[in-house]
């Protein structure tokens, strides 16, 4: 195989990224870092909001990643670490919870979520983790490319509201009266898939 020789971290594909990794090249974590760093970090930071979390979560994601593939051979790979760095830094957040108070955009999204699932179901009424997931991905599935931006900036990146103004030119406002309507619209959905209770 060719070597990566680029000096521009944008150069070389997520596929070539993945096959440094099946083929256990440690130059894969850095070729990670130079192209994703900033995304992973600014996504625990919106998290976290404390540097050093920060810096450990993004390691512990490229330590993760490393043990993941192989098996794993990801075909979304910014997606695939992204998954992995979320995962990281809400435990993280929830570590850290118990320590201090510290202000989270996660908190704020998932107040705007609560009302979304019933927690308090019996056995019988309990919907299987996997199945919500897919129901709740087949609702953004059907979303417009905008309105499954702001789903997905707010409730999977826990992006704050100013950021996906700032990123779809739209005011603050418009950005509020969507997530309004994204949980009604979703609540209505697992409604009528009898997801929620």
């Amino acid at each position: 195989m060719e070597k990566y020789n680029s000096t521009n971290p944008a150069d070389i594909s997520d596929a070539e990224i993945v096959n440094l990794y099946w083929l256990r090249d440690e130059t894969a974590i850095k070729r990670t870092d130079e192209k994703y760093g900033k995304f992973l970090y600014a996504m625990a930071l919106n998290i976290l909001h404390e540097h050093r979390d920060c810096e450990e979560c993004r390691n512990d994601t490229y330590l993760s990643t490393w043990n993941a593939i192989p098996p794993t051979k990801p075909v979304l790979f910014r997606a695939f670490i992204a998954q992995i760095m979320r995962r990281t830094a809400i435990n993280r957040y929830y570590k850290n919870i118990g320590k201090r108070k510290i202000p989270s955009e996660l908190t704020v999204s998932m107040e705007e979520c609560e009302g979304f699932i019933s927690e308090e179901k019996s056995s019988d009424e309990e919907i299987d983790a996997r199945e919500l997931g897919r129901l709740i991905s087949d609702f953004v599935r059907g979303l417009s490319p905008k309105r499954q931006y702001i789903f997905m900036g707010r409730f999977y990146f826990a992006d704050s509201v100013a950021v996906i103004a700032k990123e779809l030119k739209i005011t603050e406002s418009a950005v509020y009266k969507e997530i309004k309507k994204l949980r009604k619209d979703l609540k209505i959905f697992l409604e009528q898939k009898e997801a929620y209770v």
